[in-house]
């Protein structure tokens, strides 16, 4: 399957998903811990068997790593070419009833991520980007495409917008922050702030502490394909595939710095 084939299919494996956790959200769905202490409800977990249905019947022969069967201890041996997928990512967002969860699957090739779609199921918005661009996509009521425009990163501001965690602040990005003189500062959850940064409407999002690789691969894919770019502390491009470290788990990221034009 050509990537643009896989591509779309991508887009239709994730507006299913959102549909679906649509109809918990508001609904004060069920929540659980996992062994990270991190939540999970019943959306995750529904919203993730349905894309790899989808995943299953159209791409059988690349391997999926998946956030919640890594978590049951699921995982599949990769090779140069994989998918990743975080069914929902912003799980806190979405038990506080805030619209800033996301749909994300991608396809990484060579330890870059080279398809992506994130899609935002409360705010009828999805992103997608390959090699061809990116584009914005407004989602209708019944869950179908109703327009699709080209994105593109900015040119940097002289008083640059930088994106931040809502949920999981950290000391190091604040002092990163005040030794840049950022000051104008919006703070949000999920892969949303790649896609923020895509689209032109940010400039900077600095990352520092534990990330996994499906929190950022397909939003990292969207704006590498909006002219941005996300780089580690030492300036190399944040790689994925990263496994078998003796001093990390698998698929962790390091801290990163995603920016615009």
């Amino acid at each position: 399957m050509r990537n643009d084939e896989l591509l779309e299919e991508f887009e239709a494996a994730a507006l299913a998903a959102g549909r679906s956790i649509l109809e918990f959200y508001r609904r004060n769905p069920v929540v659980k811990e996992k062994a990270d202490h991190s939540p999970v409800t019943e959306a995750d977990e529904r919203a993730e068997r349905i894309i790899l249905q989808y995943l299953t019947k159209i791409a059988p022969d690349i391997p999926v790593i998946a956030e919640e069967e890594v978590a049951r201890g699921n995982v599949r041996t990769i090779g140069d070419r994989f998918i990743l997928v975080d069914a929902l990512d912003g799980t806190r967002e979405f038990i506080a009833q805030r619209p800033e969860f996301t749909v994300n699957i991608a396809l990484v090739h060579e330890g870059a991520p080279v398809l992506g779609v994130v899609y935002a199921p409360a705010q009828a918005v999805a992103y997608c980007g390959s090699s061809a661009g990116a584009w914005k996509l407004g989602i209708g009521a019944d869950f179908k495409v109703t327009e699709r425009s080209r994105i593109f990163v900015r040119h940097a501001p002289p008083a640059p917008v930088a994106l931040a965690s809502r949920s999981h602040g950290s000391l190091q990005t604040q002092e990163y922050l005040q030794r840049h003189e950022i000051t104008e500062i919006r703070r949000l959850g999920s892969s949303l702030k790649f896609c923020l940064l895509a689209e032109g409407l940010a400039d900077l999002y600095p990352r520092f502490g534990r990330t996994m690789e499906w929190d950022t691969a397909a939003g990292d894919a969207v704006l590498r394909a909006a002219g941005g770019r996300t780089r580690t502390l030492d300036g190399a491009p944040l790689a994925y595939g990263k496994t078998a470290r003796s001093d990390q788990p698998d698929f962790a990221n390091p801290d990163f710095i995603a920016s615009g034009g």
